[in-house]
């Protein structure tokens, strides 16, 4: 099995939508302005109106339980009388943009409200775990990390993980005392305990012992990812050599809803999860942050696809407007790099094809250009069958949306086509293409899209589809291997990860080798997801390893699930307050997302006011770059591999300090006690190392002659409180470099 990037719940009701709007009723349009809200907002509206027109509902009867949508809203001005006026409440705001709590039947008329812009809203995402789950720890970047525990430790940050299947009692989340949980807070957005709750879902949890005695979020019993993950981000590997990024940060913790743990929520309050409920746990985490009076960096490893309709604008500006100084979220770029999602028909080409492959029984693309064109489907079975649609065609349809059926051998698909203007070119002409099978797309045989169009420009962008090769038809064989960077990653203030590879197997607890094939030599990892965006830029922002990487699982999980195949990634297991823990495996860009965010939690305690685009402009001038034969950034890498050292060097303005290393000695372990510098090597070093020490302006404040022994003890007591960088020249290569210290 491989890495693979899963269909989001989003997507699938992205293609009920337009199976569902074929035909609006006339007097639905007077109920609602459909221009204004996104097709999933569009969708509720149409349900809701056709419910309301029953008799049922229109004696009078009242709803079991008040049905609230949690979107975006963009509005002018008065926007909190006008969301009064239509009962609704605002939930949180940046400027115009809001939060809102809206009543299902109010939707409409909101909508026709002059002062309403827009109305967004698109179901949450999924987690980003691959389906082998097979990690270990890198020992190249835990071990080289291991001396900035010296100067910092993400103490003094608050690192906050959005995520699923949270065990709050693993001991990695404990303080240096091992009796306090490091973990401050917990909004668990699916808990029933809602009594006494003022959040707009499930409710939160406060305190060491709150956290403690509860044990675990609700869906900790069938989920393990956010325990990984947040290992990985801020754990103190207790007795282990699996330590996070940030060992002593503050954490808090959201627990979210995706379509992994969506069989804990009632049917009723589906629709309730979208990305405004995200947008809240991210701004949870924030306000946390800020009572505390600290800097705030969240990994957050989940995703769904882009699009066309624009059906993300206002989350990307409500992104924008709570991210800032010392206010960080960061986000797996996704496991699709090895699918081909893109295909682009130059003007010079007439025809241009590809396979599609998906194991679901929906599925969507969607195609833009800016001249009229047109796609032919074809189903190669014991007849070739095939059915051909253009953008006229569509634009005369009834609400430009067309639906027809493949048929072959007895069966059939039904394809949905809706026609809109591309939200990054209005100009341009975007067409979904949804099909639609009661089985399996690919076992219902070989399906193919060919574009026709003799001077048409025209992108096909996917995430639901792999555009594949088949000997049905050799000839169709285009696509291309990117355009698969998720949201909210895609999005410009959100720092966009993707995943390395360096080791390529790790030893489970049965001594059986496993995690082979997944990639090597810290180059990109093959599933790591590539850019552009849909729009152009260029993500991911920046890579860290992701490949076999060793942190927390939930025990709860292993308590629960003995026989499940995820705990055939274990690499250790051991007793804690009468309970079984693990050091589990896993692999994707849901493991390098949280080692960004805690390398970025130590650099916002060294400049507690670092902004998204800092980060961008230290991962500029820092990251290493794995394949010398690229320029950076670039849509594979982005900036490159990030550089906690360096990165640090360079936020304390060390980086022009004559002589100063920006590597660390690899032989050397440093540490320091009562103002004393101690240094110990494996071995006697035989000859001459020369250590200068300097401060934070440059200034060499002390220089030493060493040799012949294997530990050394430099008096620094005389020097102030502060950082100083520590220089170590001479000996051989293990014995070079540098690494900070705090007396």
């Amino acid at each position: 099995m491989t890495p693979t990037s899963p269909l989001s719940i989003r997507h699938t009701l992205a293609i009920t939508l337009l199976l569902l709007t074929a035909s609006i009723h006339p007097t639905l349009a007077q109920q609602a302005k459909w221009s204004k809200m996104s097709s999933w907002v569009r969708r509720l509206a149409i349900e809701q109106s056709v419910t309301l027109s029953r008799p049922q509902q229109a004696r009078g009867t009242a709803p079991s339980r008040p049905c609230e949508l949690y979107a975006f809203v963009r509005l002018r001005e008065n926007a909190d009388s006008v969301l009064r006026a239509h009962h609704s409440r605002a939930l949180a705001h940046c400027g115009d943009l809001y939060i809102a709590a809206i009543p299902l039947d109010r939707l409409g008329e909101l909508s026709l409200s002059p002062q309403v812009e827009r109305i967004e809203a698109r179901r949450g995402s999924r987690a980003l775990l691959d389906s082998v789950r097979l990690e270990v720890g890198a020992q190249q970047l835990w071990t080289a990390t291991a001396p900035l525990t010296q100067a910092f430790t993400g103490r003094s940050v608050v690192v906050g993980v959005q995520d699923i299947g949270f065990d709050l009692t693993h001991p990695t989340f404990l303080d240096a005392s091992g009796q306090q949980c490091r973990i401050g807070r917990l909004w668990d957005q699916l808990s029933t305990d809602t009594v006494g709750s003022t959040l707009p879902v499930g409710r939160d949890y406060q305190g060491s012992a709150t956290l403690l005695a509860l044990g675990h979020s609700r869906d900790g019993l069938i989920m393990a990812h956010g325990t990984h993950t947040a290992g990985i981000a801020a754990g103190n590997g207790y007795t282990s050599s699996y330590s996070g990024m940030a060992p002593e940060s503050d954490l808090c913790l959201v627990a979210n809803a995706t379509s992994d743990n969506a069989s804990l929520i009632d049917s009723a309050d589906y629709y309730k999860y979208t990305y405004a409920l995200d947008v809240l746990g991210f701004k949870y985490i924030f306000d946390y942050a800020e009572s505390l009076g600290e800097p705030c960096v969240i990994s957050f490893s989940e995703g769904s696809g882009e699009d066309l309709r624009g059906d993300d604008a206002l989350l990307y500006a409500m992104l924008d407007s709570i991210t800032g100084p010392g206010r960080i979220i960061v986000a797996s770029a996704g496991n699709s790099g090895a699918s081909r999602c893109y295909l682009h028909k130059l003007p010079t080409e007439h025809t241009k094809g590809t396979f599609l492959q998906s194991g679901s029984r929906s599925a969507s693309l969607t195609l833009s250009g800016r001249s009229p064109y047109g796609f032919r489907l074809l189903h190669y079975g014991q007849r070739t069958d095939s059915l051909n649609i253009t953008t006229r065609q569509v634009a005369q349809c009834k609400d430009s949306l067309l639906t027809d059926t493949l048929h072959f051998d007895g069966q059939s698909v039904r394809v949905s086509v809706a026609a809109f203007p591309s939200s990054f070119d209005p100009t341009s002409t975007a067409l979904e293409v949804v099909l639609a099978s009661d089985t399996s797309l690919w076992a219902s045989g070989p399906i193919a899209l060919e574009i026709v169009a003799d001077t048409a420009d025209v992108e096909l962008y996917t995430s639901s589809f792999n555009l594949t090769a088949n000997d049905a038809n050799p000839a169709l064989v285009a696509g291309q291997q990117s355009h698969s960077i998720l949201s909210p990653s895609s999005a410009p203030s959100v720092i966009s990860v993707g995943a390395t590879a360096y080791r390529s197997s790790f030893e489970n607890v049965y001594g059986q080798r496993r995690g082979e094939g997944l990639g090597s030599d810290g180059q990109r990892a093959w599933y790591s997801s590539v850019g552009p965006t849909y729009d152009g830029r260029t993500k991911p922002d920046v890579m860290a390893p992701g490949t076999n990487i060793i942190s927390s699982y939930n025990s709860f999980f292993m308590e629960h699930n003995p026989q499940d195949a995820h705990l055939w990634s274990d690499v250790e297991r051991f007793s804690y307050n009468g309970r079984t823990y693990a050091w589990n495996c896993n692999t994707g860009t849901s493991m390098s997302a949280p080692v960004v965010a805690g390398v970025i939690a130590l650099w916002l305690q060294a400049r507690p006011r670092l902004t998204p685009s800092d980060v961008l402009d230290v991962l500029r001038q820092t990251c290493s770059h794995p394949d010398p034969s690229l320029s950076y950034p670039n849509n594979y890498y982005g900036y490159g591999q990030i550089d906690a050292y360096r990165g640090l060097l360079h936020l304390l303005q060390l980086t022009g300090v004559k002589g100063l290393s920006m590597t660390r000695p690899s032989g050397l372990k440093f540490a320091v006690s009562h103002g004393v510098l101690t240094i110990d090597a494996p071995q006697s070093i035989g000859r001459q190392l020369s250590i200068s020490i300097f401060t934070q302006t440059g200034a060499m404040v002390l220089r030493r002659q060493l040799t012949g022994e294997r530990h050394f003890s430099i008096d620094l007591s005389l020097l102030p409180h502060g950082i100083y960088a520590v220089q170590a020249d001479g000996g051989s290569k293990p014995y070079r470099g540098s690494t900070l210290i705090r007396l």
